[in-house]
């Protein structure tokens, strides 16, 4: 359901979520790529439209139509680190075909701010 007609690049991303849904988002391309949003985000925002704030990531796995390596960029990776554990296994593309890593090992230093 990517919409991509500037690069032609489609990519899918699911979200299972402790609640056992699993949410689903596509990339959406903007002329303006700078606007454009992956399919990642568009899960996570996705996700808490429907399921709100307090929900949690309990694995991630994306794909894409063109056959190319495609992991989580690193915005959509600050993004994922608001709802993912450290070790949550996140599905991709790779070169040497479908690879799982933990998510603490694919963003070790994420960012956190501390919730009262």
């Amino acid at each position: 359901m990517a919409y991509a007609p500037y690069s032609g690049f489609r990519v899918g991303a699911a979200l299972q979520l402790a609640n056992g849904s699993i949410v689903t988002g596509a990339n959406v391309e903007n002329i303006s790529y700078g606007l454009t949003i992956c399919a990642e985000r568009a899960a996570i925002v996705r996700a808490v439209a429907t399921f709100g704030p307090e929900l949690r990531i309990t694995a991630v796995a994306i794909a894409n139509l063109n056959h190319a390596p495609s992991p989580p960029c690193g915005a959509c990776r600050q993004m994922l680190a608001e709802f993912t554990p450290p070790e949550i296994p996140v599905a991709f593309p790779a070169a040497d075909g479908t690879r799982v890593l933990l998510f603490g090992d694919l963003l070790p230093l994420a960012f956190h701010m501390k919730h009262p």
